[in-house]
């Protein structure tokens, strides 16, 4: 039997090889939660599918730059897998982005945004048991019941079935949830013939030429961004949010096991809360409470594939942005 002074002491090593992971990861789920806020201010003064060109062209260079190993992986498989994949990922963000124009457009706020974004995190597994014909697990059944109480809060939803809060923004973020859902499902199949890295690049890149392409079919009138607030934005969006959360992930997923990396991460839509209710300056408590209802059926769903992907010896892949993938084998 191991001595009690002993096994203190490996418990206080195991904490100082964590406790930087950890914090890094907190810093990851808090710029991600802060990037809300920061695209609405965005997108209210520069045009939205320009923004997001810039943005994600952006991030595909500084990735390629921290990642050059990547490159020996452009194959024939993972750039068709990386293409097919961008589609839904674009859906994702153009919906989300969409959620978060002026009021007076139909957007929404970016709490709210944040929180029902947040919701593929339970549409996956959902998505996921669907298509294999097969029931969903008791763990996913309850995160799923959590997540709608909470949504039914967040709307207002009466007993008599009409909706009191609920505006064009909030529907176009659901949208772009089930976008990231379909492209999480997408990418968990690719298993380990594909490379995470080349595939984060290949994305990046293939999201910034259809938003630009589709600029270009809208008519949008873009220059050069000289906005202190764009400028800003883009920088956080596409070095911070993206490269700088990649090689974090990637780091910290080998010092980390999957469920406490996934565990952090999923706080991503409660900073996203955070820094919505400070900018507007007053909260809501029925969105707080429905805040809270869908955070617990977002962790519930994520620690149980987090620990199944553990039980079954399944690699956590490193995201640009969201939640990671768990590869199936």
């Amino acid at each position: 039997m191991q001595k009690p002074w002993k096994r203190r002491a490996v418990i206080k090593e195991l904490k100082q090889k964590t406790w930087l992971p950890t914090v890094a990861l907190m810093c990851v789920a808090a710029v991600w939660g802060s990037t809300f806020v920061v695209m609405q201010g965005a997108v209210a003064r520069y045009p939205m599918f320009a923004f997001l060109s810039l943005r994600f062209a952006l991030a595909a260079v500084t990735l390629a730059i921290a990642q050059p190993r990547a490159f020996k992986k452009f194959n024939k498989a993972n750039l068709r897998l990386g293409i097919a994949a961008s589609a839904f990922l674009a859906m994702g963000y153009i919906l989300q982005t969409a959620s978060l124009l002026p009021a007076d457009q139909g957007g929404t706020t970016p709490a709210r945004s944040a929180f029902l974004t947040g919701m593929y995190v339970v549409m996956v597994p959902v998505l996921s048991t669907a298509f294999r014909r097969k029931m969903p697990g008791r763990g996913i059944i309850i995160g799923v019941v959590l997540a709608l109480a909470g949504l039914g809060a967040l709307s207002g939803l009466s007993p008599s079935g009409g909706v009191t809060h609920w505006v064009r923004g909030d529907s176009l973020v659901l949208g772009g949830a089930l976008g990231y859902s379909l492209h999480m499902l997408v990418l968990g199949r690719a298993g380990q013939d594909h490379d995470a890295r080349a595939l984060s690049i290949i994305q990046m890149g293939m999201l910034a030429i259809i938003c630009g392409v589709i600029s270009v079919a809208t008519g949008e009138h873009a220059s050069a961004p000289t906005n202190p607030q764009v400028l800003v934005a883009l920088l956080i969006t596409s070095l911070f949010a993206s490269t700088f959360a990649y090689t974090v992930q990637t780091w910290a997923q080998l010092k980390l096991p999957p469920s406490r990396v996934a565990l952090i991460l999923v706080l991503e839509p409660a900073f996203g809360g955070i820094f919505g209710w400070a900018v507007a300056g007053h909260v809501i408590w029925r969105e707080v409470i429905g805040a809270g209802l869908m955070l617990a059926g977002m962790i519930i769903s994520e620690l149980l594939s987090a620990r199944s992907a553990e039980a079954q010896g399944q690699q956590l892949e490193p995201a640009p942005e969201g939640i990671p993938v768990y590869a199936e084998e």
